[in-house]
């Protein structure tokens, strides 16, 4: 019998690491001279409460549904994917040549070949660490940490020197054709009595990561190979036992994971930037790490988790341009979210574990 409720493992855990965070983040805003209420206000009023804010707030949340759901699937498969930054940076590798050297029609027609082109990039990044994880036994923890940063790397030799236009001095491409550019949330919900999304750089991409997360909850919960990913993680040996290839699921998990970031890249390089630049993941990859364990890894977990996410990365902003709250100061906070919903989840569930069991002894 569970000692803990599916629901108070996947609503209550989370909530109340979430609480345990704010509150000692209004501890540390209060020691510097600020009043964490007034901070509070200030985000939820730049993140939520205008329609430009949730443009920011869902354009973030769009990267961070993308890498959660990639951290996700290689959490069903026993495998901890630490690689999403570089597979990312590589599936806008894959944008930008798909974007720049074939001629598009409309954006509709661009838009699906880019997600096919970043998708292969990103699962072909993921390959290697894959191979390496099934055949040869080296820890996927390890390889994919190095292949950001030998993404990183290629990706910089890349655009200076073979994609770099002639004459320019920023390691970037040439901007992408017109026919490629995908519209913004301003140009689907704006009119001109009531303008909306001013300036944001939120777009249609936003809907192919909720496309996504349909279809990752589809694959690992309707569909056999879902099941054989979820039998591998829960057990190597009784997979074995019943004709599942450990190094088929290792592969295909890591492929799907790898793919998975690397779509990421039409949110950041075909929507936002409309040019592949170097950093435009800017550390999506890791945070998605944090999406996925405060989503349980399901993919509406992922999803709440990542707007969770996006509130923070846009009301921090708020916050480091309206008060005296340095910058850095937001990332310790979002560090405490990430510490206490990921790290110290354990430090929350043992103690709820032990008051249901207690209530249901008390109750028998």
């Amino acid at each position: 019998m569970d000692r803990m409720p599916n629901w108070a493992d996947a609503v209550l855990v989370p909530l109340i690491s979430l609480l345990l965070a704010a509150i000692l983040s209004a501890l540390v805003i209060l020691a510097i001279g600020e009043s964490p209420v007034e901070a509070f206000k200030l985000m939820v009023e730049g993140a939520l409460m205008r329609s430009s804010g949730w443009g920011y707030t869902l354009y973030y949340a769009t990267n961070f549904i993308f890498t959660g759901l990639a951290v996700s699937v290689a959490f069903h498969a026993r495998m901890f994917n630490i690689g999403g930054e570089g597979q990312a940076m590589l599936g806008g590798l894959g944008v930008a040549l798909v974007c720049l050297y074939i001629p598009w029609p409309h954006w509709t027609v661009a838009l699906v070949f880019a997600s096919v082109g970043a998708a292969l990039f990103g699962a072909l990044w993921a390959l290697i660490p894959a191979y390496l994880q099934a055949k040869r036994g080296s820890h996927i923890v390890i390889t994919t940490i190095m292949f950001n940063f030998i993404a990183a790397a290629l990706l910089n030799y890349i655009l200076v020197n073979l994609l770099r236009p002639v004459g320019s001095m920023d390691p970037a491409t040439a901007r992408f054709p017109e026919a490629t550019s995908l519209p913004t949330f301003q140009d689907m919900f704006s009119t001109a009595a009531a303008p909306m999304f001013r300036g944001a750089p939120a777009n249609v991409s936003f809907f192919i990561a909720l496309l996504a997360c349909v279809l990752v909850w589809f694959l690992i919960w309707r569909t056999r190979l879902g099941y054989e990913i979820r039998a591998f993680g829960h057990s190597e040996s009784a997979a074995r036992y019943a004709g599942i290839s450990p190094v088929r699921i290792t592969i295909v998990a890591m492929l799907i994971s790898g793919g998975l970031a690397g779509m990421m890249a039409i949110n950041t390089t075909m929507g936002e930037a409309e040019r592949l630049v170097m950093n435009a993941t800017e550390g999506a990859g890791f945070i998605g790490i944090a999406v996925a364990l405060m989503g349980r890894n399901h993919p509406l977990g992922v999803l709440l988790a990542a707007i969770l996410f996006g509130f923070l990365y846009q009301g921090g902003a708020e916050l480091a341009l309206w008060t005296n709250i340095p910058r850095e100061l937001i990332v310790v906070i979002q560090a405490l979210v990430i510490l206490f919903t990921g790290a110290l989840d354990n430090m929350v569930r043992m103690p709820l574990e032990r008051v249901f069991l207690a209530a249901r002894k008390g109750g028998a």
